[in-house]
This record gives C-alpha cells, structure tokens and sequence, in this order.
C-alpha cells in the first residue's frame, strides 16, 4: 500500500485551515493595529507623534512641526498545531473528519493568537488602570474609562474597543444606560438577537472566554486599535507527514506570530470582581 497522501488533500486540508482560521479562529486579530506576511523573525510598527497647526508670518517660513517619529520592534515566535489522521480513515474519505481537524486546527491557532494580545494588554503598565474594588464592571467603571480615553486625547475614530469577560457582560446588561431602551433605543437593545457586541460610550464592547482570571479577579480591557500591534509571516502552512510506526500521518499546521504594545497610553486595564 502506498504510504503517500494525495496533493489535492493537502492542499484541500490546508485551505480548510486556512479558511477556518479566517472565520473562526481569533476574535481579537481585526481590533489591532497588524503587520502581515513579514519577511524573516522581526516586523517593525512606526510610532508618530502628535503635532499642531501654526500661524507664519507673511514672507516667512513655514514652521515645522517638528513631529516624533520612533519604532517598535517585535520578533516573531513559530506556532504549531498537530494531529494525527489514520490512513484506513484517509481511505474513507471522512470529509466531515477532515473538516473536523483542519477546524480544530484554526481554533488552536486562534486561541494562540488571542493570547498573545491579552499577554500585552495584561502587561500594561498605564497608570489609569482601575482595580477590581470587589465589584463587577459598574457604570463608574465605564465612565472612569471613557474619561480616561478622552484625557489622553486617543483618537475617537470607530477604533476603540472594550473586551469584557461574559460575567463582565451580564453585568453590563444590568446597567439602566447599557441595556434600557429609553437610553440606547430599541435598534440598540443589546438583547436583540443574542447580541454579544455593542458600541457603547464609544467602544465597541465584545465578550472573549479567555481573557485572564486570578481567583475571582477578572482582567478586562480597553484599547486602540492603533495601541497594540500584531505582526504575522506568512498565512497558515500545512504539512501533511506519513508516520510509519503509527500507520498514519500527521497533520501539521503552523504560524508565526507576536503581539507588541505600540502606545501605553492607548489601552488600560478594568479589573472586575467575578
């Protein structure tokens, strides 16, 4: 018996993969800043400053801004997601078995992906971070946050967002100007539909499972787009190896990626108690 797999399945189960990453994989990829399809381990994000508009004087010359420019570095590490898949089921075609792996593949990935952005956003260091206070995430907990972002002066453009904890979000829903329709309006209502995301005080607010729990102390988030980058090689590879001694082949998907922090001041920390 031949202990080769067919062309057309690796290329059908890598797509697979690729495909499910894309869908299903990360949740939090699209709320960053990214650098994609790197070339070697290091991706580098530029960091500019803020300038301001001035007056001349007539026949005088233009000033300057004088703006900062500076640069973020971050290295790539490699990730891997494996399985094995049993010749006598290559045999039968299993496509639901297929899809089953190359999806449990993406997710893993995916996972890995998260994490690297809650890594950075946990290590945060803003000064403005709001401890737990033995309370869940109340009303003054958002409005701490959204005066906060406004102080700073980071950019009210659609790119903010706030990723709670799904306690974090029951506890939204029992906020009078979160949840009432005499607020928000009945379009808005974040019950329609099984709602999970909703913009609010202008942050896109979002649930995610995994963000980090110590005890019954949850860490959750508020960021710019802009704050937190994630640079990414080339999209998800597969290799497909025949392992003899186990009369199967092993299914390798595989990335490289990392997160890095750009601007402190972009993103900070809302403790709340579960």
């Amino acid at each position: 018996m031949s202990t080769s797999i067919s062309t057309a399945f690796i290329k059908q189960f890598e797509a697979e993969v690729h495909m499910a990453y894309q869908r299903m994989g990360s949740k939090l990829m699209n709320t960053v800043r990214q650098s994609k399809n790197v070339k070697g381990s290091q991706a580098r994000f530029q960091k500019v400053g803020k300038g301001a508009a001035v007056t001349k004087n007539r026949h005088a010359e233009v000033p300057t801004m004088d703006i900062t420019h500076s640069t973020v570095d971050v290295t790539l590490a490699d990730f891997y997601a494996s399985d094995y898949v049993d010749t006598l089921d290559e045999l039968k075609t299993n496509i639901d078995e297929r899809q089953v792996l190359a999806q449990s593949a993406a997710a893993a990935l995916g996972r890995k992906t998260d994490q690297l952005i809650i890594d950075v956003l946990d290590a945060g260091s803003n000064s403005a971070n709001i401890a737990h206070g033995s309370a869940g995430l109340t009303l003054a907990k958002n409005l701490t946050t959204y005066e906060t972002f406004g102080d700073a002066d980071v950019p009210d453009d659609g790119g903010r967002y706030f990723v709670v904890s799904p306690a974090g979000w029951a506890d939204l829903l029992q906020i009078d100007q979160f949840s009432r329709a005499e607020y928000v309006g009945e379009g808005e209502l974040p019950y329609s539909g099984g709602m999970t995301a909703k913009r609010w005080l202008g942050f896109l607010y979002f649930t995610h499972s995994g963000l980090t729990l110590s005890s019954t102390t949850r860490d959750c988030h508020a960021y710019h787009k802009s704050a937190i980058g994630l640079a990414t090689g080339a999209d998800v590879k597969t290799e497909v190896n025949y392992i003899p001694e186990k009369v199967s082949h092993l299914t390798t998907s595989m990335m490289s990626m990392q997160a890095v922090a750009i601007d402190a001041t972009g993103f900070m920390q809302i403790q709340i108690t579960e």
